[in-house]
């Protein structure tokens, strides 16, 4: 694996590859205020197993990417969208098969509906169309959106660990959380990150206008879609993946058995074989 900073429309994205070049690309998008840590070097290095070239990557702000003060990110939403295709350019790889969860999903999706000539395939994990017409956040996530918890010091480790481990719990599904395995790679992402408390920060007070809506233009898509989604996602209820995939047309979804906003290790038998199928020309 080869870790490198690439110029990517006017900033300093950091990527990491897997695998043989010469193998078709896999690009991996996770979401909010996640770096490329979240998609975990095994789950990486399975892929490539499966004669993939894998790619992720840490988004602005996030990992060693280019970071700015916490609340005043110099960029906006459709800059995140622009970023993978500019990993692309970079790279000099003109199509790839591309993977995002959630906010990664949303960037996969914009992708693939922005750029088709870019994408050969697309999954999407733990990603809604969004609309009044589906579900609503489980009681335990709209009750956090509205807490008053004291703010947490992002500069004390143990503290952000804590918070860290608190949230992913918090969005995860019924399989049995590993919290010694977690807090090992919370804590390694926290020494790789330039500045954690924009890593937090900054994706969440982007202006949510800037990008029309999606879901209008789902028939619009000639793509592979391949939808993976939780059945104990307590973001975005399996009702999400369902519209996603039945109004993408040809889409096939595989629902991840005890699975919540995540791509956890225990749900990777199913999600990585799936992957690799969907990728194969």
């Amino acid at each position: 694996m080869t870790e490198q900073l690439l110029p990517v429309n006017g900033v300093d994205l950091c990527v990491e590859t897997f695998g043989d070049p010469a193998d078709p690309p896999v690009l991996l998008i996770h979401g909010a205020a996640a770096s490329m840590d979240y998609w975990e070097t095994p789950f990486c290095e399975q892929l490539a197993a499966g004669s993939r070239f894998v790619i992720r990557y840490d988004h602005r702000d996030t990992g060693r990417s280019v970071s700015y003060p916490p609340g005043e990110p110099a960029y906006e939403g459709p800059d995140l969208f622009k970023d993978p295709v500019g990993i692309l350019d970079a790279l000099g790889i003109d199509q790839a098969h591309v993977v995002g969860l959630s906010m990664g999903g949303a960037i996969a999706l914009q992708i693939g509906l922005d750029f088709p000539d870019r994408v050969r395939s697309l999954t999407l994990a733990s990603t809604s169309p969004l609309g009044d017409d589906l579900p609503g956040p489980a009681d335990r996530i709209r009750e956090s959106f509205s807490s008053e918890a004291p703010p947490t010091d992002w500069s004390d480790t143990e503290a952000a660990l804590d918070q860290l481990v608190a949230d992913e719990k918090l969005y995860g599904g019924t399989h049995p959380y590993d919290e010694p395995a977690r807090r090992e790679l919370l804590r390694a992402m926290i020494a790789r990150t330039t500045n954690l408390a924009s890593a937090v920060t900054n994706h969440w007070v982007l202006p949510d206008d800037d990008t029309p809506p999606s879901r209008p233009r789902l028939g619009e898509l000639k793509l592979p879609v391949l939808v993976l989604h939780g059945t104990e996602d307590p973001m975005f209820p399996p009702a999400h993946g369902e519209a996603m995939a039945r109004e993408i047309p040809g889409a096939e979804l595989v629902l991840l058995q005890g699975a919540g906003h995540e791509l956890p290790e225990a749900v990777w038998p199913v999600a990585i074989p799936a992957i690799l199928q969907h990728t194969t020309a």
